[in-house]
């Protein structure tokens, strides 16, 4: 099962980072925040779908109620409008070495709270994953900006991204994986679709939700974010929290970042240097240390038993 669990965490890191591909195509049309509707409405509907057709089976016990908001909560309400916002505020690389913290946020947070402390050797490997894009961004030219309130916003999503690790950890314990991913459709297509048509309504015109649609360079990014990026995922995500502890299951994340600088250079023919293969190796030994301390770690547990 825990190899089913790290097959999940290597998914979802790769998705998420042809993610940020699509995400930079499809901003070519519509705004951060049209984009965050769409694609949770789409995800939404491809999962009511699954749940229509039986192929998923959704309890909507009032009793879970409190798990699986406060999981939508933090991802994706809270921790996409702080980054989006974040985001226009500062420069990408300032964005990627904020958003690097977050397994060190997840680390902090999952001792405290879970009780789920990582061994002395897990916090070297995970500081050296989340160095290596660290190391990456700093050596970009032209990427500091220095706006204090985008640095705020940014950090608010880093804490929202940790406090969701916690929380979907918390709720795996009641509710399946892909019952947690339902409701993170659910809510972030109500919220976020809300939040776009009050854009819309003082600015363009709520005519334009459908004329956006209608645009159809959108439809493969929409699709890859709604369907495959949402849904699969977040799935994968959550899958992962439900079976490794939160600091493992995160610094996973990480390896998005060479799956994004390798489809950038590949599919958007983005330029290579050194700085980034230093980084990507940084990054890869920091991931490989912490899951195989993890594994270490159960091995001296079963034999203790």
């Amino acid at each position: 099962m825990k190899k089913t669990a790290h097959l999940a965490g290597l998914t979802f890191a790769t998705i998420f980072g042809f993610s940020f591909l699509f995400s930079k195509i499809a901003l070519d049309y519509i705004s951060p925040v049209g984009l965050i509707a769409y694609r949770f409405l789409i995800g939404f509907i491809g999962f009511e779908l699954l749940r229509l057709l039986k192929v998923v089976k959704i309890r909507f016990d009032r009793q879970h109620w409190k798990l699986w908001l406060t999981v939508a909560l933090f991802q994706p309400i809270l921790y996409f409008l702080f980054e989006t916002y974040g985001l226009e505020k500062t420069a990408s690389g300032e964005a990627g070495m904020m958003i690097a913290l977050i397994p060190i946020v997840v680390s902090i947070l999952g001792a405290i709270i879970l009780k789920e402390s990582p061994r002395k050797s897990q916090y070297f490997f995970i500081l050296l994953s989340v160095s290596g894009i660290i190391f990456i961004q700093i050596m970009k030219p032209n990427n500091v900006s220095g706006e204090l309130i985008g640095f705020a916003l940014l950090f608010l999503a880093v804490v929202s991204a940790g406090l969701y690790n916690i929380a979907s950890r918390n709720a795996s314990r009641q509710l399946k994986p892909y019952e947690v991913t339902y409701f993170m459709m659910l809510v972030g297509a109500i919220g976020f679709n809300f939040i776009y048509i009050i854009q819309l309504a003082f600015g363009e015109g709520v005519q334009a939700y459908f004329t956006h649609l209608g645009q159809i360079e959108l439809i493969l990014p929409l699709l890859y974010l709604g369907i495959i990026a949402s849904i699969g995922g977040f799935f994968m995500m959550n899958f992962a929290l439900s079976r490794l502890p939160a600091h493992v299951s995160s610094v996973y994340s990480n390896l998005s970042t060479i799956v994004a600088i390798i489809a950038g250079a590949f599919i958007l023919k983005e330029q290579l240097f050194w700085y980034h293969f230093v980084g990507s190796l940084m990054i890869i030994i920091g991931v490989y240390g912490t899951v195989h301390q993890n594994h270490v770690s159960s091995q001296k547990k079963d034999v203790s038993l």
